[in-house]
This record gives C-alpha cells, sequence and structure tokens, in this order.
C-alpha cells in the first residue's frame, strides 16, 4: 500500500502519486515577518517537518520551499510604529524564525526566497495576467478579474454568487466586481514602492507566493501546505492566479493543518492570547511541542493547556524509558526473549508504516512505538541483557528520529547527583532486606517527589529521572 493524503481540494483522501517519481516538490506558505513568532506558527512548521521527514523515510528526495513575506500593510505599519525601516524590521524577524527553527530541530528548507527578492518573477506574472484577460490596472492598482476565473472558489467549496452577497468588503468602485483582489498596490508615501509600467508600488500578498512557487518548484508542483486558515483568501487567489497564468493544474495536494487553540480560541495576534516560542521554551522542551503535534493528528486542532502539555511529556518520559540499559547483573538471554523482541521489531515497524501512510496518522504511529517501549522494558525486568535490548533501542531510535524527537539525555548536573541517589538506592535495598519498610518507603517518597524513579526486579533496583 502507498501513501495516502487528504487533499483539501478534493475533500478526500488519495493515492499520493508524485509529478517525478520519488521526487517532492512541496511549498508551504512561511510567516509574515513582522512581530515574534508564536506556537501558533511553530504548529505548522513542525507540521510539515515531520511530513517532510517521513516522506524521506520513505526515499522521496523533497524539494521543500518556504517563503518569507517581507513586505505587507502589517510590516509596514509596525515599522512606521517603532520608527525603523521596514526592510530592517523583516530581516530581524526572517533572522529571529531562522533561530526558532533550529531550536525546534525543524530541518531547513531547500530554500527560503523572499518577496522583495523575486521583483522580476512577481511583475512578469502580473504584466502575464493583464495579457491573457485576467487582470486589469486602474489608478496604478492592478487587480485579478474573479468572473473571468470560472472556477473560482472551488478550494473553498463557496460560490462567487455567495461571496458577493455575504461579502464585507468595502465598496470600491474602481473595482469591476467587489470579489476582485490585488495583485500589485499603488504606493502610498513613505512606502517602500518598486516602479512598473502601472506606476511605483508594492506587489499583493497572494501574488507573491504564486511567483515564488512559479519561480522555484515550476508551474506545477505536488503538495502546497499552510494552516486552514489560509484555505480563503490566500490559497484559492493563488490556484485563480496560477492556474490562470500557466494554463495548468497547480498544486495536486493541498495539504492544511489545524488551528493551535488557547482556552478554546485560536491563537492569533489580533486576540492577543499569543504564547511566544521563547517563552514555551523556556519551560519546555522542544519535542514537548513536537509530541504535541504528533498526539493530536495534523489536521485537527491541537488545544493548548497544562494537561496536553503534562501528557506529552509522560510521553516522553516513556518513550526515554525504553532507550534505558540492562539491570546491572542481567544475564537472561532465552530465546523467548529474543523472539519476542525480534517479534515486536517486526509489527512496530510495519504498523508505523502503515500508519503514517494514511493521511500522516502520527498519534496511531505513536501508539506501536509505546507497544515497543513496552515490550523493552518488560525484557529488560525479566534479565535481558544489553544486546539483547539493542535491536529494538535502535528501531525506536529510528523511530523517533523520523518524526524529529530528541530524547535528551540527563544534564551534567543530573549526573552530578547520581552517586548520591546510588547511594540512596543502595541504603533503601539494605533497609529491606532488615524489613525497614517504613524507612524504605520513605527514601522511594523522598525521591519521588524530587522527580526521581525507581524500578525494582528479581536483579536490583534502577533509577530514573520521572
Amino acid at each position: 500500500m502507498g501513501i495516502k493524503i487528504f487533499n483539501t481540494l478534493t475533500r478526500k483522501k488519495e493515492d499520493f502519486v508524485t509529478i517525478e517519481p520519488k521526487k517532492v516538490r512541496m511549498y508551504v506558505c512561511g510567516p509574515t515577518v513582522y512581530s515574534d513568532a508564536h506556537i501558533g506558527h511553530a504548529m505548522s512548521s513542525l507540521v510539515f517537518d515531520i511530513i517532510k521527514r517521513y516522506l524521506i523515510f520513505r526515499g522521496f528526495d523533497v524539494n521543500h520551499v518556504m517563503n518569507f513575506t517581507d513586505v505587507d500593510d502589517k510590516i509596514i505599519q509596525r515599522a512606521n510604529q517603532q520608527g525603523v525601516d521596514p526592510f530592517d524590521l523583516a530581516e530581524r524577524y526572517i533572522g529571529e524564525f531562522r533561530r526558532h527553527l533550529s531550536d525546534l530541530n525543524i530541518l531547513p528548507a531547500t530554500s527560503n526566497p523572499r518577496a522583495t527578492q523575486e521583483m522580476p518573477q512577481i511583475l512578469d506574472m502580473i504584466q502575464g495576467l493583464i495579457d491573457r484577460g485576467y487582470a486589469y490596472p486602474k489608478d496604478g492598482d492592478v487587480y485579478f478579474r474573479v468572473t473571468k476565473d470560472d472556477d473560482y472558489g472551488k478550494l473553498s467549496g463557496r460560490k462567487l454568487d455567495d461571496m458577493q452577497a455575504g461579502s464585507r468588503i468595502d465598496v470600491d468602485e474602481r473595482k469591476e466586481n467587489p470579489m476582485d483582489f490585488a495583485l500589485w498596490k499603488a504606493a502610498k508615501p513613505e512606502e517602500p514602492a518598486w516602479d512598473t509600467p502601472w506606476g511605483r508600488g508594492r506587489p499583493g500578498w497572494h501574488i507573491e507566493c504564486s511567483a515564488m512557487n512559479l519561480s522555484h518548484l515550476g508551474e506545477e508542483i505536488d503538495i502546497h501546505g499552510g494552516g486552514n486558515d489560509l484555505i480563503f483568501p490566500h490559497h484559492e487567489n493563488e490556484i485563480a492566479q496560477s492556474e490562470s497564468f500557466t494554463g495548468k493544474s497547480f498544486s495536486r495536494y493541498w495539504v492544511h493543518n489545524g488551528m493551535l487553540t488557547l482556552s478554546g480560541e485560536k491563537m492569533s495576534k489580533s486576540i492577543g492570547n499569543l504564547i511566544s516560542i521563547d517563552a514555551f521554551l523556556s519551560k519546555h522542551s522542544a519535542s514537548t511541542l513536537r509530541l504535541m503535534v504528533l498526539n493530536s493528528g495534523y489536521r485537527s486542532p491541537l488545544t493548548f493547556n497544562d494537561d496536553v502539555i503534562a501528557a506529552a511529556e509522560k510521553g516522553l518520559d516513556r518513550l526515554r524509558s525504553g532507550l534505558k540499559p540492562a539491570l546491572p547483573g542481567a544475564s537472561n538471554s532465552t530465546d523467548t526473549i529474543k523472539q519476542t523482541i525480534t517479534d515486536q521489531i517486526k509489527k512496530t515497524r510495519d504498523a508505523f508504516v502503515d500508519c503514517m501512510d494514511d493521511d500522516f496518522n502520527s498519534a496511531g504511529a505513536l501508539g506501536y512505538m509505546f507497544d515497543l517501549v513496552r515490550i523493552i522494558n518488560q525484557a529488560r525486568a525479566d534479565g535481558a541483557t544489553d544486546s539483547m535490548l539493542e535491536p529494538a533501542q535502535t528501531t525506536l531510535s529510528e523511530l523517533c528520529g523520523v518524526f524529529g524527537l530528541i530524547l535528551e539525555k540527563e544534564s551534567g548536573d543530573d549526573q552530578s547527583a547520581a552517586p548520591f541517589i546510588d547511594y540512596l538506592v543502595e541504603l533503601r535495598t539494605e533497609m529491606r532486606k532488615q524489613k525497614l519498610f517504613a524507612f524504605s518507603d520513605q527514601i522511594r517518597n523522598r525521591l519521588t517527589a524530587l522527580g526521581i524513579t525507581l524500578e525494582d526486579s528479581k536483579d536490583g533496583t534502577t533509577w530514573h529521572k520521572a
């Protein structure tokens, strides 16, 4: 069975068949860089990093393009508020976002085009749409003629007549239709601007992505991704522009991730309910946020609260427990344990692929990884040696790598306490031999309160950070 992907355009799962065998052209809409990035931005980046990593795992060569929108109304407004140059503001936030991607263990894109560096391609595309009758200039602006595009609205499922009837867009007498959207905007005083046949101005948001797609990936691509808040109008308008310009189908698969919600509301700057990426990472690991995304499934909304964070951290602890060494003095090398481990490795690998092939069902795949951890830990408790555990632990590490999970090792500070913890464990063992159970329980409880978990087996007691 091959990979199946839910296609927003057709509203169903489809077999994943690329334009070129084993090659993927994937464009993901990046941020508009005008303020600190929040964990909602991180969610989208993590989703497509997981998809990209899995496609690579399955043998695909992925050409991944993620843009930076570095000229936009929001950037200009924020720059004016701060009294800085818009380009300097954008450059600063691009640098910060690149740092966030590294902090979150997100693989770099093949290329990160910027709108300001693609102006010749943008102008060529706008002129081509004018020449083909899909766009018209008016008083220094250029608008896309939506009535010329017979299937406008096919991605969002909206009909043009309904959009016009329910439109809240301010009436602009210069437009032929209220739903016509700007490809080019005439310059206002003190704004960044470029010279064109229609006058000085700057591009509209939608045309930037269409031009960068065309420039870096070609007329047709395999995957176009982004948050589901971009379906309309941004991605709808991208389709209209690109297909009207090339006369070809733009993207084979439209993939959209769900939104991150805080207290039941979408996280957004307009509401003000933001948690920055830096603020989250000051308290939690990058893998905690990644496991939250993996647990939820990429198309589902992700609720952000303390319980969800705690569940993700507990899940990471479970995965880490599968990588612990054998118990001291372990010597059990029976064929039964070996066969159990071998069988579970195959079952986990097969099920992992089956789940991820089914529209990147990461939650299901994780379930089988936890099954592997359970078998590893049971084998360890039964006295399995390191050499017996190693194949299963290698598989677990590999699958964690496919998901981009980093199972952090204990820090130097933790290791400095190890001799004292070892001493307390030895003291507790001696108390248990003398049947001083009240005192031995007191040691366990105090260690538990400090985040240290003890595991007793017939071969002794081991500990790890909870």
